[in-house]
């Protein structure tokens, strides 16, 4: 297969542990782009998590906050974002059990309470700016993704809301909280739709939970060697991990350097 393509998770794909990206892994974004592979960023981040990354490597286009928000080539071609109903009853839900939550824009990113350990501790993980304070961001913006802040065992406090929302854990106190239906998946078809690009055509590398259905959809799905193991299956090939050479191997097996 000619592959034309080539989707990037970040965290733990395109970025080691440090959030850097590994020297062999941008070098080889630089042979894709000169052979005319048209790369793109595939991520659970907003854009303005990873925009520093994005210009180091000279990427225009991205599926952003688990792709909810597309932009190809600087312009947005999809959104999707959470009804604001629905956004009320999480609201709603979360207060009733003291659990914060980050609404996220497209543009900015804000907490509903101050300081809160567990989303000093999540977001402090991804060595990214902390949100500002704004209860009331969700009311007047676009929001496309949830930062639910709560452990595991009091995740089936919002059963009754997953028939509008889905819920993938990234953190041990933290959940993204996506429209229903959403995922990269989602992204990556319309992205592809709109470039007129068959998915068969396409390559995917992720490593985490997020990453299930874009593995699936695309026409070769790689799994990095610190995949979570729930992803594995997911995969038509399990590469090395991200700091030995991961993205780099990948390609070669896809032929694509």
């Amino acid at each position: 297969m000619a592959y034309k393509i080539v989707f990037f998770d970040i965290d733990g794909t395109l970025v080691d542990e440090d959030k850097q990206v590994p020297p062999d892994a941008a070098k080889a974004i630089r042979e894709l782009k000169d052979k005319d592979i048209i790369t793109v960023i595939a991520t659970g981040r907003a854009p303005y998590f990873f925009q520093p990354i994005a210009e180091a490597l000279d990427i225009q286009s991205y599926v952003s906050l688990n792709g909810a928000y597309v932009v190809s080539e600087g312009t947005p071609v999809f959104k999707h974002a959470i009804p604001r109903a629905t956004l009320a009853a999480l609201v709603n839900r979360a207060a009733e059990h003291g659990h914060p939550l980050v609404f996220q824009g497209c543009q900015g990113y804000f907490c509903n309470t101050a300081d809160h350990p567990a989303v000093l501790d999540s977001v402090n993980s991804l060595k990214v700016e902390l949100p500002g304070f704004n209860p009331a961001f969700w009311e007047t913006d676009d929001i496309f993704q949830v930062f639910l802040h709560c452990e595991a065992e009091d995740e089936h406090r919002y059963e009754q809301l997953l028939n509008e929302l889905r819920l993938i854990r990234w953190h041990k106190s933290a959940l993204d909280v996506l429209p229903s239906g959403g995922s990269k998946a989602i992204g990556i078809k319309e992205l592809l739709a709109h470039m007129g690009i068959a998915p068969e055509e396409a390559v995917a590398f992720g490593d985490g939970l997020n990453d299930k259905e874009m593995l699936s959809f695309v026409g070769l799905g790689i799994a990095m060697g610190n995949s979570h193991d729930e992803l594995k299956p997911f995969a038509d090939y399990v590469t090395s991990h991200v700091g030995e050479g991961g993205v780099v191997n990948g390609l070669r097996y896809a032929g694509l350097i």
